[in-house]
């Protein structure tokens, strides 16, 4: 069904109908913000680090929190 879709010649024609539609202004904005979105989204995974194998420190009970 979909074996012949992406082939140039329908990506030039689905680019120019874009064209038409955006006018090349709007084309511009729309294409940097999507490539804005797909950095931001791929800086996201790769800053991901793996969880610290040490454990979280903990702190000494309140002298006070005992008294009262």
């Amino acid at each position: 069904m979909f074996e012949g879709l992406f082939q140039p010649m329908h990506l030039l024609v689905i680019l120019i109908i874009a064209m038409l539609v955006f006018g090349p202004k709007r084309l511009g904005e729309i294409g940097k913000g999507l490539g804005e979105g797909i950095r931001a989204f791929r800086k996201g995974f790769s800053d991901e680090k793996p969880p610290e194998s040490k454990p979280p420190e903990t702190k000494p009970p309140d002298v006070e929190a005992k008294k009262g």
